[in-house]
């Protein structure tokens, strides 16, 4: 799932089983959607943010923030989501040129 930046190192930290997983490659940042179910067959999500670095020997190496998004929070998660998106569109975002239909807000949390 994470073939590119997968560090066994950490593997402790993936708990859940895999049910479906959607990277998103933007700029230096990877973002990884997946969906996870625990043992007893409850479903979240967990949303990675991968940026690949240089360490001081030279090798690569990533640093990853992590969110976990349980199913019952996904209403308020995709409302405030779209609300912050809005402002910054609205207020932040005047002069700079976006393709007409662009949207964050396209992303129906629920269907996954």
């Amino acid at each position: 799932m994470y073939s590119e930046d997968y560090d066994g190192a950490h593997a402790q930290e993936r708990s859940g089983e895999d049910i479906y997983s959607k990277p998103v490659r933007a700029g230096k940042r990877t973002y990884f959607f997946d969906v996870k179910a625990t043992k007893g067959n409850d479903f979240y999500l967990t949303i990675t943010e991968s940026k690949r670095k240089v360490d001081n020997n030279g090798h690569f190496a990533y640093d990853k923030h992590k969110i976990f998004l349980y199913k019952e929070d996904f209403e308020k998660f995709t409302e405030g989501l779209e609300e912050v998106i809005k402002f910054i569109r609205t207020n932040c975002l005047k002069d700079e040129g976006r393709p007409a239909g662009s949207s964050f807000t396209d992303v129906e949390f629920e269907e996954l």
